[in-house]
Order: structure tokens, then C-alpha cells, then sequence
């Protein structure tokens, strides 16, 4: 981690590099001065120890308000030490020190631990000059700069802490937002899986209700031509024709379902693709389909794409099986923010009753709705049925 990014992180434990490099050179400064008293006078030689034991203590201190007691009486020791080896040199020297252990203990302790250092250190300055027999217009310009310095490196040590618990803030956000934003994936990711799923059971019961009128159809139909074969061999006759035709149907039936239920998205298709694809896999049921996409059109979710997906293989699905038609035209467009999926055939058309109670379109209406949407269904004047789905834009893969 950079020096400069140490002001940045609430959890850094370690002196910013600047700060380091400040100490080490107002301890050294220190440490000489001590050297150079102890030199005129080896009675003095304790001058030595404020330094040597500031730079024993150094690596052990902590810069955030989490340190715990121990650490918080090291620091302590820290500043008494600094306190007595500012009594070694002058105000210009032991400044930067000051500056150092002050930035120290209002990290530590607070605002309020730095204004007491502050107070403490303005008046031993004076006091020590005053002590040590220094002329009185000397001792009260040293104690001047040392009041004009200890506020200054209050002010700045505040903007700088403040700086660096704002960002830890914004660093604890982002943590969070990241956090909250992997759970919306999942989230999204387990509606998908759902929404498939429900869609995938739904298909499998119609399935089944298809499959399972044939089959009954034509045992009846097979039932009854072993009865009327001695008796009326040509209605026998008939009705296993019938039973035939029925079970052609039953297998176009089977595969439309089939291909309906394929996952797509284990083949590369979506949107548009997908769609015409699944046009395409009416063909052979004796319908003439054509699809046309006119423009990119906006961008739809993939909740969205399923509906539009749905909704075409319901239109398609009743023209095959009710209608009668032997066209169907499928246009996918956009316009005014919006997706619009038309399904028309030119078959037989149907009764409101038969709009409105047919199972398929009420729940394709339901989901559309859910959306945001409208679903217009109904027979056209010139003839046949039209399915009108028209969706708003959103965003996902374009269709």
C-alpha cells in the first residue's frame, strides 16, 4: 500500500510513510543534540533515553481508535518520552516531532487528546526556556511558533483523518453495494431458473391434456371398429382410419411440444433468432408460416424475451390446432419504446366466449400484464384470428 493511501484506510494500523520519515529525522536530530549535551557532561547522558526509547516504541504504535490498551498505554509512553526529549533542543527543532506525535494521538486518542497535547506542549516549551535561563523575547517567540505549528498540525490532521474515514466509509459502501449487487444477480439468476421451470411444468400438464384427448379418442375409436367389425365392417373401417388420422395428428402434436420445450439457450438463440426459429419448427404441421422482423427494435430482459417466445407459440399452437388456417403471418417490430409481436392467420377466427375462456391466453395475458403490457386477441374483419402482444422496452439482449 502506498504511503499516501495509508490517510485512506480506517483499518491501517501502520504509520502513513511521510510520518516515518518525519520521526526518523526529528528522532536522529534529537538523538544527537542528547549526544552532544552527554558529550559536555556524562552526568547528563539520560537526555539519551527520550529518543532511543520514541525509536523502540515506533514500530509497536497503532494509527486508528480501535488500538487496543495495550497499545493505548504505549502510546502513552510514546508521548511522555516525546515531552521529555522536546526539552533537548529548540522549538525549530522538535517541531516536526511535535507534528508526529501529534497527527499520532489524535489518530489514538481523538480531537480532543491532540488539543490537550497541544496545550501541554506550547506551555513546556515556554517553561523549559524559561528553566534552562533563555532570554525572555527568545522563549516567547519559540513558544509563539510552537502554538502557530500545533495548530496548524491540528487543523491538518483533522482534514487528513476526516479525509481517510470518509473514504473508508465509501470503501465500506462500495463493499456492500458489491456485496448487494452479487445477491441481485443470484437473485435474478434463481427467478430465471424458476420462471423456466413454472413455464416448463405448465407446457408438460397441456402436453399431457393434449396428448392424453388423442390417445383417448382413439382407443374409443379402436374400441368401437373391434365391435362393428363383423357386424358393420365398414364403420369399422372408418373408425380406424380415423384412429390413423388421429394419431398423426397426436405426433405432430407431440413434436410442436417437444420442440417448444428444447432449451434454446443450450443453442446460442435468443430474441429475434429465437423466434424465428421457433416459426420455423411449425412447418410440416400443414401450416404456411412466414416471419418478419422489421428493424433491431429496443432491448427486452430475458423474462420479457420468454413471453414474447410464449406468446408466439401460443398463436402459432391455435392456428394449428383450432383455426383451421393454412397461413399465418408473424411480424416482430418496435415503435414508441416499445415491442409488438403480431400472430394473424387467415383460419376460421373464434367467438369472444372462446377468447376469453381459453386457458392459454389468460395466463399469456396475466404474464404480459405483469410486464407492463397489453395482449389484444380476437377475430379479424377480413377473417381469421389475430394475437397482438406489444411489451416496453427494457434492458437485456436486444431483440
Amino acid at each position: 500500500m502506498a504511503g499516501s493511501d495509508r490517510w485512506t484506510h480506517g483499518t491501517d494500523e501502520r504509520a502513513p510513510y511521510i510520518l516515518s520519515a518525519l520521526f526518523g529525522g526529528s528522532d536522529l536530530i534529537l538523538l544527537w543534540s542528547a549526544l552532544q549535551i552527554a558529550a559536555g557532561d556524562h552526568r547528563l547522558w539520560f537526555f539519551c533515553v527520550p529518543p532511543l526509547a520514541m525509536l523502540g516504541m515506533w514500530p509497536f504504535l497503532r494509527w486508528n481508535r480501535a488500538a487496543s490498551r495495550t497499545h493505548g498505554a504505549v502510546s502513552l509512553l510514546f508521548v511522555l518520552a516525546a515531552l521529555g526529549g522536546m526539552g533537548t533542543g529548540s522549538a525549530i527543532t522538535t517541531i516536526p516531532l511535535v507534528v508526529v506525535v501529534l497527527t499520532h494521538i489524535v489518530s489514538v486518542f481523538g480531537f480532543g487528546g491532540g488539543v490537550w497535547f497541544s496545550a501541554v506542549a506550547v506551555g513546556f516549551t515556554l517553561t523549559a526556556n524559561l528553566m534552562m535561563g533563555r532570554d525572555a523575547w527568545r522563549s516567547l517567540a519559540e513558544t509563539i511558533v510552537m502554538a502557530v505549528f500545533t495548530v496548524w498540525a491540528l487543523i491538518a490532521t483533522r482534514v487528513l483523518l476526516g479525509a481517510r474515514q470518509r473514504a473508508a466509509d465509501n470503501e465500506r459502501l462500495l463493499a456492500e453495494l458489491t456485496d448487494a449487487h452479487a445477491k441481485l444477480r443470484r437473485y435474478a439468476a434463481r427467478v430465471g431458473e424458476l420462471t423456466v421451470a413454472e413455464e416448463r411444468a405448465r407446457m408438460s400438464r397441456e402436453m399431457h391434456d393434449s396428448v392424453g384427448h388423442y390417445l383417448t379418442v382413439i382407443n374409443l375409436g379402436l374400441e368401437n371398429a373391434q365391435r362393428y367389425r363383423a357386424a358393420r365392417p365398414d364403420e369399422a373401417w372408418a373408425e380406424v382410419r380415423q384412429a390413423q388420422q388421429l394419431t398423426v395428428e397426436a405426433l405432430a402434436d407431440t413434436r410442436r411440444w417437444v420442440r417448444a420445450l428444447k432449451p434454446l439457450a443450450l443453442e446460442g438463440k435468443a430474441g429475434a433468432t429465437a423466434l424465428a426459429e421457433l416459426a420455423r419448427s411449425f412447418e410440416g404441421t400443414g401450416l404456411d408460416v412466414t416471419f418478419q422482423a422489421e428493424g433491431a427494435g429496443p432491448a427486452l430482459d430475458e423474462e420479457a424475451e420468454l413471453v414474447m417466445y410464449r406468446a408466439l407459440q401460443e398463436g402459432l399452437t391455435n392456428a394449428a390446432r383450432h383455426s383451421g388456417a393454412r397461413r399465418v403471418e408473424v411480424v416482430l417490430g418496435a415503435s414508441d419504446g416499445r415491442v409488438e409481436l403480431a400472430v394473424t392467420d387467415d383460419g376460421r377466427g373464434a367467438a369472444d366466449e372462446e377468447v376469453c375462456g381459453g386457458h392459454g391466453l389468460a395466463g399469456l395475458r396475466q404474464r404480459v400484464t405483469a410486464l407492463g403490457g397489453s395482449l389484444h386477441a380476437g377475430s379479424r374483419a377480413e377473417g381469421g384470428f389475430a394475437l397482438r402482444v406489444y411489451l416496453p422496452a427494457g434492458t437485456g439482449a436486444g431483440l
